[in-house]
């Protein structure tokens, strides 16, 4: 992948996924620990449709709406792709960057990207304040935030963004129409086929998922946004059950 500036990202995955490919007598609670984290890349992949274009689209973003003295905060930032997206898009813009996840083996691993205004924290999502931001991004992390503790985050990152700062809202999601839901996670279960994942990999890890990533219905998760107060609310971008919303203050 290749930024505007000719500069390379590499968002090649380092290690196949095959966590969930053998038998497990007992499947416990899914946790990004250093097994998750060496396949990471490969797994989110082949696991999210449209994952490399929502990161484009993150890029994109930062051309448009990021400014000069300003901080820009990625949220459970995993091993940090977004991150370095938004340090090649801002060479000539001075602004700051917080990269945050609560798991110790991913940050670690980010700590071996050379950067220069990265800065990468080791922290809960939720105990960090957000200050004079002009974006804010929660790229497939709201889901994995108790529900009741949802709006108190969104909240708190709608207060801490500048005029004209915008959040970035990527989520699976479950759609209100019963039918249409029933037919997206279908599709979805069978994309992840075509991905290379046995009907045993999705199984076992549906299991492992199940009470760890709780994914809102779309009306909720489009109340969450207005009722904080965010004056513009776009969807730009769904694939089956995934959509990313571009939320303006």
């Amino acid at each position: 992948m290749t930024d505007d500036n000719n500069q390379q990202i590499d968002l090649k995955p380092d290690t196949r996924d095959e966590v969930f490919s053998k038998p497990l007598s007992a499947i416990k609670a899914f946790e990004f620990d250093e097994n998750v984290t060496h396949v990471f890349r490969d797994m989110i992949s082949r696991s999210v449709p449209g994952y490399e274009l929502l990161l484009r689209l993150i890029g994109l973003y930062t051309s448009v709406f990021v400014t000069d003295n300003s901080t820009v905060y990625d949220l459970g930032c995993s091993l940090g792709e977004a991150s370095l997206i938004v340090e090649n898009q801002t060479n000539e813009i001075d602004c700051a960057i917080i990269a945050i996840d609560s798991s110790e083996s991913m940050i670690k691993q980010c700590l071996d990207h050379s950067s220069q205004k990265i800065d990468w924290i080791c922290a809960d999502i939720q105990q960090v304040d957000i200050k004079n931001a002009s974006m804010v991004i929660l790229n497939l992390t709201l889901q994995f935030i108790e529900p009741s503790e949802r709006d108190a985050l969104i909240l708190k990152i709608y207060e801490g963004l500048l005029p004209g700062g915008i959040l970035v809202l990527s989520e699976k999601i479950l759609l209100n129409d019963v039918a249409e839901n029933t037919c997206m996670v279908e599709l979805y279960q069978a994309f992840k086929k075509t991905q290379g994942y046995s009907d045993l990999e999705i199984s076992q890890k549906r299991t492992a998922l199940e009470n760890v990533l709780i994914p809102d219905h779309q009306s909720t998760l489009q109340q969450r946004l207005s009722q904080t107060g965010f004056g513009q609310i776009y969807q730009c971008f769904r694939c089956f059950n995934f959509v990313s919303y571009l939320a303006i203050k």
